[in-house]
């Protein structure tokens, strides 16, 4: 890994900075259980430093989730309800992003990686990093509060790395996952807690590393812990007092439909965990979310037949969670290729004629265009060449398989469990057409064994090795919704490995941290390479852009628990 000692000495005062800065706002605020003196009311509420020393007071209303595509302020994990991680600030260009330079950097106390992306509202940033959030001003990268709580011990699987990638607001109200299933509302001005609930019981192996989605009066989450024998589900909770509205079990159970798949209490440990927040489509207010793998992941015996509801994308009412329709892209997974992804919602022309899509590009190796309206499949195109679980999808959407089963012996299937695509976040830039993600090319030895359901242990049974010979490889890559077809595919050649998301701008930008430690912008029509810069170590986020004082930034979490700030001169 390469070093470069002027940035290295940039960043290390930057966090030196961060790291002494008080919390004097948090102190103040805490004692009153409100928010300083000077941004009490929110008539207060502004983008401009110089009314509120440096911040407005966090008041997101339904108008600004509603807004599409987001500008100044990043209200949700992906920008906005649509998934499309698509910014219309205009400030930063082709012709002057070489210019960028670091604003400031902030380093959470928190060990491990971040995964999560900031909200930006007001000029305050929210920033969550394992259990524990921080509240940052988004210009000089002071500390405002920080709401600290524990990480938990004995947790299973990816829980137990205490993983969360975002928060949602509401008012004056955030709204955090934790590690261990609980469900927090915060006051944002203060950090101070307003109710805890407990969204998850009866199995831990339950476990929370996503992120959530508020629609009208409710917030929406799914567990995570499908690869560890737990029953998934979608639930939605009254924004004021906490109380369950609805919830939605991706594995039926008895007398409910698919629920054949599950024998005897099979469909109590099926899996199929919604691990990544889903997208809303205000109009025919329907929520999209994918659901994950069935367990155990790769030894099918104990569950026959199509394993309903993993490996789908269901459209649910938000108001009372019923299901509108699904469409399930891996029936009877046997390769832990999870459809908890971001659906993106497009509006786009279809072969000539104007379409409401949703687009994926999924672990099992397969772009996907769907009609959000009622499911219908309508495209499938290999992300790689590689992939050979399946010939290809029919007209139907199903699968034609390969009848590559994983046995002890063990058999080669391309992609691997870590798939063609996974969570990093796309995006869709509607000025160029193009649908940007990141790819994966890799295959893997797959082996099954039958193994018995143990609480508090991983439900694999049993796992995969790397071919000789083998090596992974990632790309960005550029599909165009107009020609159906790959526009462009930028190899990823550092010797590192990033799972960091994609972000586009309105001036044709394409923002992602590549596989080398470094911040990268290139042109979104072309791939031209316009600018980067080395943050020195894995980047394991999503990128997002903001404005304050009429002035663009871009922020991104890293590996080391930072996040790094960039703005012209």
């Amino acid at each position: 890994m390469r070093f470069d000692k002027m940035l290295i000495g940039i960043a290390a005062s930057c966090l030196l900075l961060a790291m002494q800065t008080g919390n004097v706002y948090g102190q103040e605020a805490a004692k009153a259980g409100a928010p300083s003196p000077k941004c009490a009311s929110p008539a207060a509420r502004t983008s401009a430093a110089s009314d509120c020393d440096g911040i407005g007071v966090v008041d997101v209303k339904q108008s600004d989730l509603l807004q599409t595509p987001v500008k100044d302020d990043w209200v949700g994990y992906n920008g906005d309800y649509t998934g499309r991680r698509y910014s219309a600030l205009t400030q930063v260009t082709p012709e002057n992003v070489s210019q960028l330079t670091v604003k400031w950097v902030f380093h959470t106390q928190e060990p491990g990686v971040l995964e999560g992306t900031p909200i930006v509202v007001a000029g305050v940033m929210l920033m969550p990093a394992g259990n524990d959030l921080y509240a940052i001003d988004a210009v000089t990268g002071k500390q405002l509060w920080h709401h600290s709580r524990a990480v938990t011990e004995g947790l299973v699987d990816d829980a137990s790395m205490h993983k969360n990638k975002g928060v949602a607001v509401l008012g004056h109200r955030i709204y955090m996952e934790t590690d261990n299933d609980h469900l927090l509302c915060l006051d944002a001005r203060s950090g101070n807690l307003i109710w805890d609930v407990v969204f998850a019981t009866g199995n831990r192996n339950y476990g929370a590393t996503g992120e959530l989605l508020i629609v009208k009066d409710k917030v929406i989450i799914g567990d995570s812990g499908g690869d560890d024998g737990v029953r998934g589900f979608v639930a939605a909770y009254d924004t004021q007092t906490g109380k369950e509205a609805w919830r939605f079990w991706t594995i039926p159970g008895p007398g409910e439909f698919g629920n054949d798949s599950w024998p005897g209490d099979m469909w109590q440990h099926g899996g199929g965990s919604p691990w990544i927040a889903g997208t809303y489509d205000p109009e025919l207010n329907l929520t999209y979310w994918g659901t994950g793998n069935p367990s155990p992941d790769y030894e099918g015996s104990l569950r026959p037949g199509d394993d309903l509801y993993t490996n789908c994308l269901l459209a649910l009412d938000p108001d009372t969670g019923k299901l509108k329709w699904y469409y399930q892209f891996v029936p009877h997974d046997l390769w832990d290729y999870d459809a908890a992804l971001t659906p993106v919602l497009v509006d786009a022309k279809f072969k000539g004629q104007p379409r409401r899509l949703v687009v994926m590009a999924q672990k099992d190796g397969f772009l996907y265009l769907l009609d959000r309206t009622n499911g219908k499949f309508l495209f499938a195109k290999k992300i790689n060449e590689s992939v050979n679980w399946a010939k290809g999808i029919d007209d139907n959407g199903r699968p034609i398989l390969n009848n590559l089963v994983p046995d002890e012996r063990g058999v080669r299937v391309c992609p691997t469990a870590s798939g063609g695509a996974n969570w990093p976040s796309p995006t869709y830039n509607p000025n160029t057409h193009l649908f940007y993600f990141r790819a994966m090319d890799d295959c893997a030895i797959f082996t099954a064994k039958p193994e018995p359901f143990q609480e508090g242990q991983m439900w694999y049974a049993t796992g995969e090795r790397r071919p000789p010979g083998v090596t992974q490889k990632a790309a960005i890559v550029a599909f165009d919704m107009d020609t159906l077809d790959y526009k462009w595919r930028d190899s990823l050649i550092g010797g590192a490995w990033s799972w960091a998301g994609v972000m586009s701008t309105a001036t044709g930008l394409l923002a992602y941290g590549d596989d080398d430690g470094n911040f990268v912008m290139v042109d979104a029509k072309t791939d031209k390479p316009l600018w980067h810069f080395s943050m020195g170590q894995q980047i394991y986020a999503s990128p997002m852009s903001y404005a304050v004082d009429g002035k663009q930034y871009f922020a991104i979490g890293c590996g080391n628990g930072e996040v790094f700030v960039f703005g012209l001169p």
